[in-house]
């Protein structure tokens, strides 16, 4: 019989989902405060069922030799050493969808609260005064609501809005005209956005593309007198610049769930009385931590008794007969699907997945989510082998999947085709007998490409001198080739250098490649 440690708050109901599965479980809701004891008592165990207060580091998974699977209560998985776990065969596991509504909601109730200035207006009643002058709202009837990200939650939060009858403009790269009307909202790009809105709420993960997507720029930009409303992720704001433009009254409030650095025990914008601040309860409902208790409770089950593989973030949904083939057929999905979506920066609107020959005999399923997670993970994140299927219905993304037998040179191979509403583009991978994934066409141009960690894409004309000119600035750059591949359409037409290289260009060097006669496009890929 397998054997479960909780070391955080669970439910009553959630320990019994274990002893009702078969599974041995052992409730210790403090045991994960005392790291001696913790790493004392880890390595009895199969599976660990967490919340936050647990750290599993790199030491704890050391010392936890028979853990096969981590679950985590909720989205969040910072306390986690994911790639130490991977390293060692643990899988972990969360619950992307247990928390969406009443992470909308606490967005907007904290709206609702800064419209109308309750907290002060409470705390002032409280204290005997009567200040019925002092505390003059503002309606969000007839507002504009902005909603930077309109994921699972951003949508959740626009019906709602709706339901206030504001108007909702929505900003997200992954946003389609089409999933837009579905869900209401005018999409617009994020200066138009700026410029509108009334309210603006950010329902977005934290990546370099979003790190201070407000800022004294963007700040700018936006309406006298707007409110700012942040549920998401701590590092979206310019905490800087937030408090200067609501001490000037450029920004006439903002209320915020989290911050930079957590627990804000000590934050100069505490000290404005035009601020609303909460402990980071975005999930913090009987509802929610009812929801991805249970949830948790039964994917750890499932896995330790069945091998069944729910909500991974570090291994796609394989059973361990498939495990052996599937594996590199995975890792060249994914590495076509990160290519793709790194090179691309409009709305994507279809993917098409084709499996020819050998490869289209295997589970494809795996392989469509790896390919699915390498798309949309470049722009949002904090996304995993199985939810990324799920956002991709959400955001109204088309997925369409082929499979045929062998009809060309190859054994087998997997093409994969991103249209977005400007453009369409394709690229298709094999698995040689080594087991690596190879590159053997680009946007229809034939090339071989093995892929590495850090390459460098450029689209130019083909006209001569081109291979000389960029390998004399990629020298002069101190940016050592370890490959160089070619690929061309026709002559003196569109042609494409892949190359692997040693370290990693910067945005400057970019500029100089980009630069370069006869260069349309320059990008640096990371594997």
């Amino acid at each position: 019989m397998p054997k479960v440690l909780v070391s955080d708050k669970l439910s009553k109901t959630a320990v019994q989902i274990f002893k009702d599965n078969g599974v041995e479980v052992d409730y210790l809701p403090d045991l994960g405060k005392d790291k001696d004891k913790f790493l004392e008592a880890i390595g009895q165990y199969d599976g660990l069922a967490i919340r936050s207060a647990s750290k599993v580091t790199e030491k704890i998974i050391a010392a936890a030799t028979n853990l096969k699977v981590i679950g985590r209560a909720g989205i969040g998985v910072d306390n986690v050493d994911i790639p130490a776990a991977t390293k060692k065969g643990i899988i972990v596991m969360n619950t992307p969808f247990g928390n969406s509504i009443t992470t909308a909601e606490h967005a907007i109730a904290m709206m609702m609260a800064l419209a109308r200035q309750l907290p002060e207006a409470d705390a002032s009643t409280k204290a005997s005064k009567w200040e019925k002058n002092r505390f003059m709202g503002v309606e969000v009837t007839n507002k504009v609501l902005g909603l930077i990200g309109a994921g699972n939650i951003g949508s959740i939060v626009a019906d709602r809005a709706q339901g206030l009858k504001m108007k909702v403009v929505a900003f997200d790269p992954f946003l389609t005209a089409e999933r837009a009307q579905a869900i209401g909202v005018e999409k617009v790009e994020l200066d138009e956005l700026f410029k509108r809105a009334d309210f603006i709420t950010l329902h977005t993960p934290l990546i370099e593309a979003t790190r201070n997507i407000i800022n004294a720029d963007a700040i700018a930009k936006m309406k006298d007198g707007v409110r700012i409303i942040n549920c998401a992720r701590g590092g979206l704001i310019d905490e800087k610049a937030l408090y200067e433009a609501l001490k000037s009254g450029k920004v006439a409030g903002a209320a915020l769930d989290v911050f930079e650095v957590e627990p804000a025990e000590s934050n100069p914008l505490f000290e404005l009385a035009n601020v609303i601040c909460t402990p980071h309860l975005g999930a913090s409902t009987t509802e929610a931590q009812e929801n991805v208790a249970l949830q948790v409770a039964e994917q750890i089950s499932a896995y330790l008794m069945t091998g069944e593989i729910t909500n991974a973030l570090n291994f796609p949904s394989i059973t361990a007969e498939e495990a052996p083939r599937l594996t590199p057929w995975v890792k060249l999905a994914e590495s076509l699907g990160s290519f793709a979506g790194q090179l691309t920066e409009n709305p994507i609107t279809g993917i098409k997945i084709e499996y020819e020959g050998n490869v289209a005999l295997l589970n494809t399923k795996p392989m469509t989510a790896a390919a699915l997670n390498g798309v949309l993970k470049p722009q949002m994140g904090d996304i995993n082998m199985v939810s990324a299927p799920q956002i991709a219905k959400d955001r109204g993304i088309n997925v369409e999947v082929a499979t045929r037998d062998q009809q060309g040179a190859y054994e087998g191979y997997i093409r994969l085709t991103i249209t977005t509403e400007k453009q369409t583009r394709a690229l298709a991978g094999t698995v040689f007998a080594s087991g690596k994934p190879r590159i053997i066409q680009v946007k229809d141009i034939n090339m071989e490409a093995e892929l590495t960690p850090s390459m460098l894409y450029v689209t130019n004309e083909d006209k001569p001198g081109h291979i000389g000119r960029l390998g004399t600035l990629l020298g002069n750059l101190g940016v050592n080739i370890a490959n160089f591949n070619l690929g061309r359409a026709d002559v003196g037409g569109d042609a494409i250098a892949l190359l692997s290289i040693d370290g990693s260009v910067n945005e400057a060097q970019l500029k100089e490649i980009a630069a370069l006669p006869g260069v349309k496009q320059a990008k640096a890929l990371a594997f």
